[in-house]
């Protein structure tokens, strides 16, 4: 594996990391910069205060400071070209919740397609858009429902 996709891989997995620890602030710099949103919808939030406010409005956190979650990301297929600086990854990712109300299980899985731009030797998220696949019960783990068309 090349050291690039070695930072590509740690990037994407850093953003599971940091979810499941609860720091909004920490997705904030992580995203800084890059388009996020649904894959299925138009539009896109970029800049770490409106990362950080979207995780922090959406995502219920417990007296710990977390989500009470893990999320698990993998069949990472990453495609770089060196000499524009650019990359992609496809991902899968499966939610895996257990909290005081609910037992250990799988809240929701889906897709990650993200893009990265390489900027003074950095590998940074310049792009991650996400696809809903499967739903289970995010009574405990949203603070509001999935819009309509997720």
């Amino acid at each position: 594996m090349t050291d690039a996709a070695i930072q590509i891989q740690n990037l994407v997995h850093r953003y599971a990391e940091l979810i499941d620890l609860g720091d909004f602030d920490g997705l904030g710099h992580l995203l800084d910069g890059a388009e996020v949103g649904s894959a299925d919808s138009p539009g896109s939030l970029t800049g770490h205060d409106a990362v950080e406010a979207m995780f922090t409005s959406t995502t219920r956190r417990y007296p710990d400071g977390t989500p009470r979650t893990k999320h698990v990301t993998t069949n990472l297929i990453v495609e770089i070209d060196e000499a524009a600086g650019t990359a992609t990854c496809r991902s899968y990712f499966t939610v895996l919740q257990q909290v005081p109300a609910l037992p250990l299980q799988p809240v929701i899985a889906g897709r990650y397609h993200d893009r990265f731009v390489r900027q003074d030797g950095t590998w940074r998220f310049a792009e991650r858009r996400f696809l809903i696949d499967l739903v289970g019960d995010l009574s405990q783990h949203l603070l509001s429902g999935l819009p309509d068309d997720a």
